[in-house]
């Protein structure tokens, strides 16, 4: 396993579509390892291939209770909205106001190329519509209201 070098925003490989995973093979399994790895060290929530250089349908989710891979994932349904801060590994130190649907559903295969359903609500549905937007070739910054100010991020932080 190793620690992969997160691209930033200005790279143009954050900014394309990526192509679907038809190898179920030990060089994804490698992927997948390597993006777990990756995620923990940055100590995020989520991470795209592309954020790594891959233009590879493939995200990994972590809100806390273990990593759910993701391979060719498909948003299937959504409810709700939410409005809050969002960041980005690839957009450091910055975070936007941002409206995404409260609760998501996705259909994806795991490493072996087996299909299966999760689904979340708050974090969750947020990170889900928040990963599978990187493999379409869009950040958060693109859908964001706004960028958030140190006073707002700190107000936020201090309701919890």
């Amino acid at each position: 396993m190793g620690i992969r070098k997160i691209l930033d925003d200005k790279d143009p490989a954050l900014h394309k579509v990526c192509r679907p995973v038809e190898k179920f093979d030990a060089k994804l399994h490698k992927l997948l390892d390597d993006m777990a790895q990756t995620l923990e060290e940055a100590n995020g929530v989520g991470l795209a291939a592309p954020q790594i250089g891959i233009l590879r349908r493939v995200v990994i989710v972590d809100t806390g209770e273990g990593i759910l891979e993701l391979v060719n994932p498909e948003l299937l349904e959504t409810d709700g909205e939410q409005e809050g801060p969002e960041g980005c590994l690839s957009v450091p130190g910055r975070y936007g106001l941002v409206k995404r649907p409260y609760y998501a559903k996705v259909r994806a295969q795991d490493r072996d190329g087996n299909w299966f359903e999760a689904e979340g609500e708050e974090l969750i549905g947020r990170c889900f519509c928040h990963e599978l937007d990187h493999l379409d070739g869009i950040l958060y910054t693109q859908v964001m209201e706004r960028f958030l100010t140190e006073e707002e991020l700190d107000e936020m932080s201090s309701d919890d």
